[in-house]
């Protein structure tokens, strides 16, 4: 039963946890490692394209359709959209 609490409590606590708003210094912080991983990703999509020797439109057309490419796309958006709100009320 005591194991029980301090599971729940850990779990109420890593709740509240994302519930609070990131400060500016994450968000910045956050956006330049998303990024930087990003960039990564996208280096080795067209490193592998190009070691099959896929021409240059399918090689876009696979970055263009790349589900996590895409994902982190969207997040960073939201992520910037976020910092740019808190910037602007400081």
């Amino acid at each position: 039963m005591v194991t029980r609490s301090v599971c729940c409590k850990s779990q109420v606590d890593m709740t509240e946890q994302t519930s609070q708003a990131p400060s500016l210094e994450e968000l910045i912080e956050t956006i330049t490692e998303l990024t930087a991983y990003r960039e990564r990703l996208y280096d080795d999509v067209v490193g592998l394209g190009k070691k099959l020797r896929l021409s240059q439109k399918k090689i876009d057309a696979t970055i263009k359709e790349h589900p996590e490419l895409t994902r982190i796309d969207a997040i960073l958006t939201q992520l910037k959209v976020q910092r740019d709100t808190q910037e602007s009320q400081t």
